[in-house]
């Protein structure tokens, strides 16, 4: 039943509109813990605090927001002084107005990647503007689709490249300007000289269409008018969600650190109780049969402080703080202090993250990755002994984007979309080739070879009675006969290749698609490939189609 094919069709095709159908499948997740969590089994659910297939969720989360204040005047402030400069509508606007009376918000967040990083960004926005203008709808009150930036990141390898095909392979582009510190992300600037020149690089592999001239320039000018990169890259979201209401707010923004810093002391003063509760909560998921994804140590205070111009993460021993790279250490009373002076130089990490994200937002449910919904489940004891529930952890969107071509090619092949997705074309590909196969050449060949060995066997016996020292020129010698079938094999395999090369194209064209480099297409196309073919719109209607948060994978059809 849960590979079986659950078809929904949407078809858009007024005038204006990207022509996009959308087929919804049946497909676990790679991870067994989110894969059981999709389908809201025991025991997953009890590292949780909601059961987000319970009809009633949003209302009891509404219920429990309720009853707690949040910093709405301070936050909203913090979110327009961060978002002033940044692509705008009256949309913005009205969401800013609603955060700041009494509106809840659907939060997702991801580290910033240059030119928005892999598709799955994009989906986790669409996701949070969806599931934020659902409820609004089914609840009767205001909800905010929020972006949380994690500027705060310095796993700067991570979001230094895309993606592009050149002929029918992948090619990884890096970005040339190099970070050598463990810088945050939201430190780092870039030479708008050197960025242009690697966008345009980027756009020739393309190829260019009537949207390219005006996707450079666009691009130019956000380059132009920006700093860093990941001020560039909420420049370029909000040039395209401006219009569905997202905010957008990075981790690392300094008047966000002045608004956390209440909530910093308290993860100072409770550090090793936290990290208690969390390794706790990691025995009790592996004695449940699954692998834990947090990797803590019981010395580990779960906060990185800013020294000497690098993020340094610390370390907790009785009632001081240390910094194994650096040797620094601090006492309670010293880290205090240097939190009171500059609040900004502190940031979360993975474990503290999701706490600081539930005490300043009225958070109605957490969009969540696969991943990220394995690690959360580790954190359930943190949030309880700092006061707080989880939200609702809604798996966010997971889409496959099928063009109009690929899919032409993955009938002509025989294949299924939920074939290729979850396994890819290498089984049907190999199929292929043997298929090819001449097994009466190979078995004259191997015949020949056969005989070959026998003979030189005969003629070994003779020639080591005349001299013990033919023996090693008899094997090269055989050796060297037996390379040159090597040799003709290969001819062969290279000749019914070429002769099928347009059937092997196809393959590689599927897989690159669907299935590059061995994983989900979220994970390492671009959406730049999607803005430079079909236009300024494509992000618009992607977003506009009608999605239910059901579990399943959504297949569009371009």
């Amino acid at each position: 039943m849960w590979n079986d094919i659950l078809i929904v069709r949407i078809s858009r095709a007024r005038k204006g509109v990207i022509h996009m159908e959308l087929e919804s499948l049946n497909i676990p997740a790679i991870n067994q813990f989110a894969s059981k969590y999709l389908k809201q089994e025991e025991p997953v659910t009890s590292f949780f605090h909601y059961n987000i297939n319970r009809p009633s969720v949003y209302e009891e989360r509404m219920e429990e927001l309720s009853s707690r204040t949040f910093p709405r005047e301070g936050l909203s402030e913090c979110i327009s002084s961060y978002m002033k400069g940044l692509p705008s509508s009256d949309k913005v606007e009205e969401a800013l107005e609603k955060l700041r009376d009494n509106a809840v918000t659907v939060v997702a967040g991801q580290q910033a990647g240059l030119l928005t990083g892999p598709l799955y960004t994009i989906h986790k926005i669409i996701s949070v503007i969806q599931l934020a203008r659902q409820q609004e709808a089914r609840l009767g009150h205001p909800v905010v689709p929020v972006f949380w930036i994690a500027g705060e990141d310095h796993d700067y390898q991570e979001v230094n490249h895309i993606y592009v095909e050149k002929g029918s392979k992948l090619e990884k582009v890096g970005y040339p300007e190099r970070v050598l510190e463990k810088k945050m992300t939201s430190h780092i600037t870039y030479s708008k000289s050197v960025m242009k020149k690697w966008l345009d690089d980027i756009l020739v592999a393309l190829g260019e269409t009537e949207y390219s001239k005006q996707l450079s320039v666009e691009l130019h000018q956000m380059i132009d008018e920006e700093e860093t990169i990941v001020r560039l890259f909420a420049h370029i979201v909000m040039s395209l969600f401006k219009d569905f209401g997202l905010l957008v707010i990075d981790s690392s923004h300094p008047p966000l650190r002045k608004l956390e810093a209440t909530h910093f002391r308290h993860l100072i003063e409770n550090s090793e109780s936290i990290t208690d509760a969390v390794l706790l909560q990691q025995r009790e998921i592996r004695e449940s049969g699954f692998h834990t994804q947090l990797e803590i140590s019981p010395s580990a205070a779960n906060l990185f402080l800013q020294i000497q111009n690098e993020r340094a993460l610390l370390d907790r021993d009785g009632d001081m703080f240390f910094e194994k790279n650096s040797g620094k250490t601090y006492s309670s009373v010293e880290l205090l202090s240097v939190l009171e002076k500059s609040p900004e130089s502190f940031s979360n990490n993975v474990v503290t993250r999701p706490m600081m994200q539930e005490w300043l937002f009225p958070n109605l449910a957490f969009i969540a990755g696969p991943g990220e919904i394995a690690y959360w489940g580790e954190l359930k004891r943190a949030f309880e002994y700092v006061d707080l529930k989880m939200p609702p952890v809604v798996p966010r969107l997971n889409i496959t984007l099928v063009e109009r071509e690929i899919n032409k090619r993955i009938q002509d092949l025989q294949l299924s979309i939920h074939g290729v997705i979850t396994e890819g074309v290498t089984t049907a590909r190999d199929a292929f080739w043997k298929s090819l196969e001449r097994p009466g050449i190979e078995k004259e060949m191997k015949s020949i070879q056969d005989e070959l060995d026998r003979r030189y066997e005969e003629i070994r016996k003779q020639a080591v009675s005349i001299d013990q020292g033919l023996n090693p020129i008899l094997d090269k010698n055989l050796e060297f006969h037996h390379g040159q079938f090597d040799y003709l094999r290969k001819k062969i395999d290279k000749a019914l290749k070429d002769k099928h090369s347009l059937i092997f194209t196809q393959f590689m064209k599927v897989e690159n698609s669907i299935r590059p480099n061995e994983g989900p297409q979220e994970r390492t196309w671009n959406v730049l490939y999607f803005l430079n073919k079909y236009g300024p719109t494509f992000i618009r209607d992607l977003t506009a189609l009608d999605y239910s948060f059901d579990g399943t994978h959504k297949v569009i059809y371009i």
